[in-house]
């Protein structure tokens, strides 16, 4: 079992930047696909990007790529999403997501979520 903890959420302003941060309670990542979903209020829960276990590849949704950046630490204790360019369309709650199988974009590939972490981009 792998307990997901993100951080690093907030109020920011509109062209402003955020990283959020997402690691596992008493265990190391590496052995996991990892990657970011998130939800704004009242719409369904969209892929933001993963990245494989080694970290040589990331994926990323059409609306965040070139602006959202995915990362693990060399000692496989985190993983990190660098959001640049904030638009008030990437206002959600944003979740840390794990799984043994793949890196992609189906909610279903990915065994364990976080509680989340809010993001509000005010315009």
């Amino acid at each position: 079992q792998v307990q997901l903890v993100e951080s690093g959420g907030g109020l920011v302003q509109a062209g402003n930047s955020l990283r959020l941060s997402c690691a596992a309670s008493g265990r190391t990542l590496g052995r996991y696909n990892m990657g970011w979903f998130r939800q704004a209020p009242g719409k369904e829960r969209e892929f933001v990007a993963c990245i494989n276990r080694g970290g040589s590849s990331a994926y990323y949704a059409g609306s965040v790529k070139g602006r959202f950046t995915i990362s693990r630490d060399n000692a496989e204790i985190a993983v990190y999403l660098q959001m640049n360019s904030l638009k008030p369309e990437d206002t959600a709650d944003y979740y840390c997501v794990a799984s043994n199988i793949n890196c992609g974009d189906s909610a279903s590939s990915y065994a364990y979520w976080g509680q989340g972490t809010q993001v509000t981009v005010s315009s």
